[in-house]
């Protein structure tokens, strides 16, 4: 594993912002992305409601299943925002100080 855990985010991450510039047809990424920042918020909170319903009914595949959904929405709200996950994993280096 890479030394930030962020090397599967850093790919996700330019996946996404692949599909961004391109705007391909059928692209889930695209079609929630052209609706606007709000939606994909709108989805992340969502995402984070559900892994949460299933931590606390001791889900573990629950948990990564929503877990994996959540991170994949936040990394498209990232990239709609102009954060890079390198953004984020510094501001987490920071705070470990």
């Amino acid at each position: 594993m890479d030394r930030d855990g962020f090397g599967v985010l850093d790919s996700l991450y330019g996946v996404v912002s692949d599909r961004l510039e391109e705007k391909p047809r059928g692209s889930y990424t695209w079609s929630i992305a052209s609706r606007g920042v709000e939606y994909v918020a709108r989805k992340v909170a969502e995402e984070a409601v559900e892994t949460l319903i299933e931590a606390l009914r001791g889900n573990r595949e629950g948990v990564i299943r929503e877990a994996s959904d959540l991170l994949y929405h936040l990394v498209v709200l990232l990239a709609m925002c102009g954060v890079k996950p390198g953004d984020v994993g510094s501001e987490l280096r920071r705070r470990m100080k």
